[in-house]
């Protein structure tokens, strides 16, 4: 393969935020990362998942988004805010209600009993 194939990417730096056993089923935890607030949330199901949002409610401008509550909707896997009630999605942070709104969204993953963020 000649490098004009090759798709070349940049490594992800992974910073760890939190012990795994810090993580709540079904239920948001909040951690600095990089001068933010981010809410991770841990879905055990068939495969479980931990998502990573902006704690940031663009909405009522209040950092909430991790008291959210988790559930579905439309077939997605979303947070609903607390305060006015809309639903991000967890895997790409779009609101189901206005497409005009959206949470920041970071790679995350569990490795060795530690949560971390990607950057």
């Amino acid at each position: 393969m000649s490098l004009s194939n090759a798709v070349l990417k940049t490594p992800v730096a992974w910073t760890p935020v939190c012990a795994e056993s810090d993580l709540v089923a079904r239920s948001g935890v909040v951690v600095w990362h990089e001068g933010a607030q981010v809410a991770l949330f841990y879905v055990p199901g068939a495969e479980t998942e931990v998502h990573a949002l902006d704690n940031h409610d663009p909405v009522s401008g209040a950092n909430v988004i991790g008291r959210g509550l988790i559930g579905s909707l439309k077939g997605e896997l979303v947070v609903a805010s607390p305060l006015y009630k809309q639903h991000f999605c967890l895997r790409d942070g779009r609101c189901l209600e206005d497409e005009q709104q959206a949470l920041r969204v970071w790679p995350v993953r569990v490795n060795e009993g530690r949560v971390e963020i990607g950057g």
